[in-house]
């Protein structure tokens, strides 16, 4: 494998040991997170879905911020790969008691963690965990304000390659919030990386980050243009939780100009995917005609989110072919 000197997401000899970004991870680490995803899909069509990869291995959920999906898509995963699975009521912990993280990672080494799955309110909190475990713990990155959310755009690119096949010459469009957006960046990442022939961001004005440019990202304030001929449309909440000051006239507004309807969907390729991250906000970022449509891979990203979580573990802990 590609070996970075100071990319903190790989060991000495180049191997995967956290994963906290797609930002700087190596195509040929990505791809064999993808090519370990797909030995684990088939999985879930079996009576007993179950693999001994991580048996005897402890799996700390800790989840800082609040998360159904990406919580219970780790649980799932690690007890497919009979983990021993705690999950952390951080509401209930000493960090509330006035506990810093750090101590409260410590103590919790202290019970013979294996992997740490962290979701934090505050970017780098994962990074910063990593950097104080010892050298048997690993640190997947579950989500980091709006900084990063690595497996959500690991999965992502699975389904992207599991329909389109490959990822040259593609053109792939990212609607919405972008600014406030840690799945847009760790997708923009992740897309370039990978070698896409175009990725597009749209939304308005105030919802786009500056230097969109110089991440090879196209830029567009318009559905028409920004769709037109795209083979992927991943839609995007509206992150209101962490935006500061009238962004947005209104939702309805919003979802007059930047919602994906039938009619919007048009402009792009004639078998286009439609993704969504979730949670998804049906009549402000996208039509249920379209989210329920021929066009909607959305449940399929949940489905292969088990796998893609099953191989990061799988891969971090060195227990995968």
């Amino acid at each position: 494998m590609v070996m970075l000197k100071n990319n903190p997401q790989l060991n000495r000899h180049g191997e995967l040991t956290h994963l906290i970004t797609t930002e700087g991870l190596p195509k040929d680490i990505m791809t064999h997170i993808l090519d370990t995803a797909s030995k684990f899909v088939p999985l879930a069509d079996r009576d007993v879905k179950k693999v001994p990869l991580l048996r005897g291995k402890s799996v700390f959920n800790l989840f800082f911020e609040n998360s159904t999906r990406t919580r219970t898509t780790f649980e799932i995963a690690a007890n497919r790969l009979s983990a021993d699975i705690l999950n952390l009521n951080i509401n209930a912990s000493s960090t509330s008691k006035g506990e810093s993280l750090l101590d409260t990672i410590a103590n919790l080494s202290a019970m013979q963690a294996d992997i740490f799955v962290v979701r934090h309110e505050a970017s780098g909190a994962p990074y910063l965990i990593a950097q104080h475990v010892g050298p048997d713990i690993h640190v997947i990155n579950a989500g980091d304000g709006r900084h990063a959310h690595p497996t959500q755009a690991l999965l992502d690119m699975y389904t992207i390659r599991h329909f389109k096949k490959a990822f040259e010459g593609l053109t792939v469009a990212i609607v919405g919030d972008v600014m406030h957006s840690r799945v847009a960046r760790s997708n923009i990442h992740a897309l370039t990386t990978l070698g896409v022939s175009e990725v597009r961001a749209i939304g308005p004005l105030t919802l786009l980050p500056s230097g969109l440019e110089q991440m090879g990202v196209r830029p567009f304030t318009s559905m028409e243009e920004g769709l037109r001929d795209a083979d992927v449309i991943i839609m995007l909440r509206l992150q209101n939780e962490r935006m500061r000051g009238a962004l947005l006239p209104s939702a309805h507004e919003y979802y007059k100009h930047f919602g994906l309807t039938e009619k919007k969907l048009a402009y792009a390729k004639p078998d286009a995917l439609v993704m969504h991250p979730g949670p998804m906000n049906r009549g402000v970022e996208i039509a249920s005609e379209v989210a329920d449509g021929p066009h909607s891979v959305i449940l399929n990203q949940v489905t292969f989110g088990i796998a893609v979580r099953m191989a990061v573990m799988s891969i971090v802990a060195g227990a995968s072919e």
